[in-house]
């Protein structure tokens, strides 16, 4: 299968059915794409908090959260500039044993991540549970880089990369939800790639 390369390119021939919508499959290539200037963070000054509607907001360190259980995501990422990623795997600590310890609130029903640059971006709960995200520091094997989001992202693979917040920082949980960096200007509040949710109104 021939690739373009690019943002906006598309592979030509049989459609792979892994692939959402109007995306392509990037290949070899992991394209970098933020907002902000590239940080790079100390891990001994790194930490993830939970905090809004839980029973007890907690504060890991880099080493407290690498002495948590572990776990691994391997399969696709999907980009809302149309580039899709496929055979990644993904090592950190699923979003569930973080909730866990601090306690989700009843009236809890969506969250806003945020990170140590100041980026945010809102996601529901349930896209957020039951498996389904993870803070991560590896991907296939090596440590993540800066441009990619290390020391460690939110990894949130079932929506468009954007809500994969780099450098993240933490969690608070809402009772309502409240949108984001790129939500408040005019991308969708969920992103879901199989739906083309890309923009508000999709």
């Amino acid at each position: 299968m021939a690739l373009t390369r690019g943002f906006t390119g598309r592979s030509r021939g049989t459609r792979d059915p892994r692939l959402p919508p109007g995306q392509y499959d990037a290949g070899a290539n992991w394209p970098v794409l933020h907002a902000e200037p590239t940080p790079s963070i100390d891990t001994a000054r790194w930490s993830f908090e939970i905090d809004g509607l839980v029973d007890e907001p907690v504060r890991w360190s880099w080493d407290e959260i690498h002495a948590l259980p572990t776990s691994r995501y391997e399969g696709a990422i999907h980009c809302v500039t149309t580039w899709s990623k496929f055979g990644m795997r993904f090592d950190g600590v699923s979003v569930d044993t973080l909730l866990d310890a601090a306690g989700v609130r009843d009236d809890a029903t969506f969250a806003l991540a945020r990170s140590h640059t100041g980026y945010t971006t809102n996601l529901r709960l349930e896209d957020l549970t039951d498996g389904k995200a993870w803070v991560v520091w590896d991907v296939n094997g090596a440590p993540l880089t800066d441009i990619h989001g290390g020391p460690a992202r939110l990894l949130v693979p079932h929506l468009y990369f954007w809500k994969s917040a780099k450098w993240v920082s933490g969690l608070t949980l809402l009772a309502e939800d409240q949108q984001g960096f790129w939500e408040v200007r005019g991308y969708h509040d969920r992103g879901d790639p199989w739906l083309e949710q890309r923009y508000q109104g999709d």
